[in-house]
């Protein structure tokens, strides 16, 4: 499944079904240029997770409805539902677990 990128506008859609890795992001931010590639093997390896990027300097809204004061931030949305917050650089392992764990 291709990584989406979501606006305000699409974001509801985005995660109402299945399993669904929010990455908030910028494209100034150095952790998040480091995760991207990590989330590009995640996507190829986990065929039931949807994984969406949503840049918070063109999405604030969405990003405040979250309480993301720091990025990147990971919520884990379960049928359009946040269960789980990371924040910061995981490597795939750690990733990983992050997301079979909820």
């Amino acid at each position: 499944m291709a990584i989406v990128h979501a606006t305000s506008q699409s974001f509801a859609q985005d995660v109402s079904e299945g399993t669904v890795l929010v990455d908030f992001w910028a494209p100034w931010c150095g952790p998040c240029r480091m995760i991207a590639p990590v989330l590009e093997e995640l996507d190829a390896d986990m065929a039931d997770l949807k994984i969406v990027k949503v840049d918070v300097d063109e999405h604030p809204a969405v990003a405040g409805q979250f309480q993301v004061q720091s990025i990147p931030t990971l919520v884990l949305f379960k049928n359009g539902q946040p269960v789980s917050k990371t924040m910061g650089f995981m490597p795939k392992d750690a990733l990983k677990e992050f997301v079979e764990q909820a």
